[in-house]
């Protein structure tokens, strides 16, 4: 009775296994990109500064990982966040703050999402903000979207 259990067991785990394995396959991830400029502050600002924010949402999981990378800045980034909602050229409070042990470029991160942090991100109304002493309230700011 043994060897008969034995093969619907295998085929059990088998099946499984697939379903698991399948169902981890096709979890969405979402591309998407800042230009950070500092004329897309608000006021705009007068900077030789420019950035790319590249980050990736897992619909899965909730969870937003980001790297931006920035050069000529006026001085030390002091903060960098994301802010929303909020379309371009309105200002929002902050939703994600960037850990100040990872200002420097590449700068890189990761947080786990709210429900309306969600719909909002996904529907293009937050902005990436990176601050320095001269430029308190940012010096670089864009709109996170969807990449191309």
């Amino acid at each position: 009775m043994i060897s008969t259990c034995r093969p619907h067991v295998r085929w059990i785990a088998v099946l499984i296994l697939t379903t698991l394995a399948a169902s981890m396959a096709h979890a969405d991830t979402v591309a998407l990109k800042a230009n950070l400029q500092p004329s897309s502050e608000v006021p705009p600002r007068v900077s030789k500064g420019h950035g790319i924010l590249d980050a990736t949402f897992d619909t899965d999981t909730k969870v937003l990982t980001w790297t931006a990378t920035y050069a000529e800045l006026s001085g030390p980034v002091t903060m960098a966040h994301f802010h929303g909602p909020a379309p371009v050229g309105q200002n929002a409070k902050v939703q994600v703050p960037v850990d100040k042990k990872a200002l420097a470029s590449p700068m890189k991160g990761q947080a786990t999402l709210t429900d309306p942090q969600v719909t909002d991100l996904m529907a293009g109304q937050w902005y990436f903000n990176i601050h320095t002493q001269e430029n308190p309230t940012g010096e670089l700011r864009g709109q996170v979207v969807p990449a191309d």
